[in-house]
């Protein structure tokens, strides 16, 4: 395995232009890569930005909607010219690239939280939505499934990402443990103190890597044109968020960071070699898991509202029942 020097962006996006945000990726993502960095990560719903919103409004009332109809209209579809942009901008740079956004489904139009690594030579390496909203964000987005939380092999070791409150989930972590992961990337909205705490306990707990990405950005940087601005964000001195990114090592000691009031880019250099061996001492899902008294079931399967059953299966029961899809004519 090669080490590698990873870049976690802390910046500001161009809130609620998905083009424009993109400007912003790509430029980033080209200042981290020409100092080094292999792997490049931004915050929580970076593209075209976090609903802020669900914080300051009441639900169902006019500005709320008008909110997420322009989120709607800005979100990312993969496989769209949106995508297309940061898989290139991964392969031209030769880095991973790994970018959170406010995807649309395009069947059910549902707004999911999710994450994107994207391998250096383009390719869509994975895809995680959150499996679940906090709070007010459940008035925005959808919740994902066990189909995407999975470990990417690199070339300096395996990796994932769990989604701001997602790393509070235990099981979440466990799953991603016991894919043998050596890097968590931990994309948030968080600006607490306790954030800190949580990623140093995590980093000792897995004996990994892990990078907490986290945007920073102020009422002064929103446009003058969104939903009942001078109302909601009329306070140019005041945060939607601070930023509290930073870097722990396996030991849960810090590498770089906390960096709070100020857009920048911290770095560090990831030795997978120096995790592994740490986990003699401690292994969460190996000879410190006690599996004969422990044990969790991940249900890794895609979760679908509709399923279409093909002309001449059966459901059912009884294997004679007909398909309630299927006509039969005289």
């Amino acid at each position: 395995m090669e080490q590698v020097k990873i870049a976690v962006v802390q910046a500001a996006p161009v809130w609620l232009d998905r083009e424009a945000t993109l400007d912003r990726v790509v430029g980033l993502a080209e200042k981290a890569a020409a100092e080094g960095a292999g792997l490049v990560a931004f915050s929580e719903a970076f593209i075209p930005g976090y609903p802020d919103w669900v914080w300051r409004t009441r639900p169902w009332d006019d500005d709320a909607t008008a909110f997420y109809a322009r989120l709607l209209d800005q979100a990312v579809v993969v496989g769209s010219p949106a995508t297309d942009t940061l898989a290139e901008t991964a392969r031209r740079l030769g880095i991973w690239l790994s970018v959170g956004v406010d995807e649309l489904d395009t069947a059910s139009t549902t707004i999911y939280n999710t994450l994107l690594h994207f391998a250096p030579d383009g390719t869509l390496a994975a895809r995680h939505r959150k499996l679940m909203s906090t709070g007010g964000e459940r008035l925005v987005w959808g919740m994902g499934d066990g189909s995407s939380l999975g470990a990417i092999e690199g070339d300096f070791g395996r990796f994932g990402g769990l989604i701001c409150w997602e790393n509070y989930m235990p099981l979440a972590r466990s799953a991603l443990y016991a894919q043998g992961i050596d890097l968590l990337l931990a994309p948030t909205w968080d600006n607490s103190d306790v954030w800190i705490a949580t990623m140093r306990h995590i980093a000792k707990e897995g004996r990994i890597f892990v990078a907490g990405i986290t945007a920073c950005i102020r009422c002064a940087d929103l446009p003058q044109d969104i939903p009942g601005h001078d109302a909601l964000y009329g306070d140019p001195d005041d945060w939607l968020s601070r930023g509290n990114s930073m870097i722990v090592g396996p030991d849960g000691d810090v590498l770089a960071g906390p960096l709070i009031g100020e857009e920048g880019i911290l770095y560090a250099d990831i030795d997978a070699a120096r995790a592994r061996a740490l986990r003699h001492q401690f292994d969460p899902v190996g000879h410190y898991a006690r599996s004969d008294v422990f044990g969790l079931n991940v249900n890794s399967a895609v979760n679908t509202a509709v399923t279409f059953a093909r002309d001449g299966e059966r459901r059912g029961a009884d294997p004679e029942e007909p398909s309630p899809f299927r006509t039969e004519y005289d």
